[in-house]
């Protein structure tokens, strides 16, 4: 089990590593984290929806995502509200006051099944808790982190990050805040986003071990590779700085901005420059603009609209700028938006930015599934993967100025002069050729050469980063006592 002192401490990233780790042992591991609370998600082959970290960890750990991974998802929508993922589908709305009533009993059978399913398919389980095991007012109905570790009796791990100070008040603090039996089960602290001189932390780890005798068994450092994030508060942190970039995209930071994992690949281009701007940011004049995924679509577009973002948008676009909305982004490019049961909150109809000839309907049903297509545009022929996670049906209103960009044509389209782009389709630059052959419609625009288009998807490229990431952490990490 890995816990951390605070929410962003590292838990993912440690617990993808110790996955392919273990997994390059020749054992067969599973990650697990049995509540999540994220709106960065991913689609699994059954068409459940789970955490997009739980994801990235069984890509670490070679494995097939199972809704198993992820039992409860909790996918927030404003107004102290989330969406409720149970076993990778929706079971309801809840408010955060009604939750533990309404779904303690049910989430913990739905945790225990799950582990008990896993256990009988893996050698090791790797479970991840959730922000910090020692949230006192909130531990009577935790579902993530020493409930988990003491129904598994599980060597549990503790991480701290370092870089944001305060490191050694965080761990004494948690251990202080655990019950003797939780404590017991705490084996080993590592340290994480350490950056500088690893002697002057010698003392400070002898005095720490002396103090609450569990060892650190690990002090890993600032690592500046590209590792998908679970919730938004990654997108304050600097990215790493490239030297040569030769285009700007700027992505919309919406409020309730979901599946932001969809620019990875993006981030991951040495000649792009990928630049999140909050809605009422100044917009600039990038190469071009992405609005992406959203919880609450609506609410998000009439963020766009009070703050004059969208008035900024459409005046952009009009400049000749390129416009590209994703999933709830590409909703908001249409005409009109319609929720007739106030699924988004205030029920009604909503006027979108009018780029695409476009009417939506909120509907209860979601659709969460994985799809392979045939793209038409930017170039044709090229084979697709994503997944779509969307509560809207969206129909063409006039099908005379929009081509279809895939062989599904209720998938997405762009317009004639391909400067506006709209579609459902989750992890569509994940796609390598599709992504450099659109980078290279921007290039053009600039008078730059184009990019090679004959590159590998971005899943490979992942597996780089996920060995590289895994190869220093495992420098630095001392697995010895929690193995045996």
């Amino acid at each position: 089990m890995v816990v951390g002192t605070t929410s962003h401490a590292g838990k993912s990233l440690l617990a993808a590593s110790i996955c392919r780790i273990l997994s390059r042992r020749g054992w067969r591991v599973t990650p697990f984290k049995g509540q999540n609370m994220a709106l960065n998600s991913y689609v699994t082959s059954t068409g459940g929806e789970i955490g997009y970290a739980q994801a990235v960890q069984a890509w670490a750990a070679g494995v097939t995502p199972a809704v198993e991974m992820n039992p409860i998802l909790l996918k927030p929508q404003g107004d102290m509200t989330s969406q409720v993922i149970m076993k990778g589908k929706v079971v309801g709305k809840v408010g955060a006051a009604d939750y533990y009533e309404q779904y303690f009993d049910i989430g913990w059978q739905a945790i225990t099944e799950s582990l008990e399913l896993l256990s009988q398919e893996f050698d090791v389980i790797i479970c991840e808790g959730a922000g910090s095991p020692a949230e006192i007012n909130l531990k009577h109905r935790d579902l993530t982190n020493m409930r988990v570790a003491k129904y598994l009796n599980a060597a549990t791990i503790l991480v701290v990050d370092i870089d944001r100070g305060g490191a050694f008040a965080h761990i004494i603090g948690t251990l202080e805040l655990l019950e003797p039996e939780e404590k017991d089960l705490i084996q080993g602290i590592v340290i994480n986003k350490f950056r500088g001189q690893r002697s002057l932390l010698d003392s400070g780890i002898q005095w720490l071990e002396e103090r609450t005798k569990i060892p650190v068994i690990g002090v890993i450092p600032w690592i500046n590779e590209a590792f998908p994030a679970e919730d938004s508060m990654s997108l304050l942190e600097q990215r790493s700085i490239k030297s040569q970039t030769e285009i700007t995209i700027v992505i919309i930071r919406l409020t309730r901005i979901s599946n932001f994992t969809d620019f990875d690949p993006l981030d991951a281009e040495p000649t792009v420059k990928v630049k999140y701007l909050n809605p009422d940011d100044n917009l600039g004049y990038p190469d071009a603009v992405i609005i992406p995924g959203s919880k609450t679509t609506i609410s998000d577009l009439l963020v766009l609209q009070n703050t004059g973002m969208a008035e900024a948008i459409k005046n952009y676009q009009a400049a000749g700028g390129t416009v590209m909305g994703i999933c709830g982004g590409f909703q908001m490019l249409g005409e009109i938006l319609i929720d007739t049961q106030g699924l988004e909150g205030k029920r009604g109809e909503y006027e979108g930015l009018g780029l695409l000839p476009l009417k939506t309907l909120i509907a209860p049903q979601k659709i969460a599934r994985q799809r392979q297509v045939i793209a038409h545009y930017p170039l044709d022929g090229l084979p697709i993967l994503g997944y779509e996670i969307h509560q809207g049906r969206t129909i063409v209103t006039k099908a005379d100025i929009v081509k279809p960009l895939f062989d599904d044509y209720d998938l997405g389209f762009v317009n004639k002069y391909q400067s506006i782009w709209g579609n459902y389709l989750h992890g569509i630059f994940d796609n390598g050729p599709w992504r450099r052959a659109w980078l290279n419609m921007l290039r053009q625009k600039r008078g730059l050469d184009g990019l090679p288009t004959g590159v590998p998807n971005y899943r490979e490229q992942r597996e780089v980063i996920l060995d590289s990431i895994t190869d220093q952490v495992n420098h630095h990490l001392d697995l010895r006592q929690i193995l045996s």
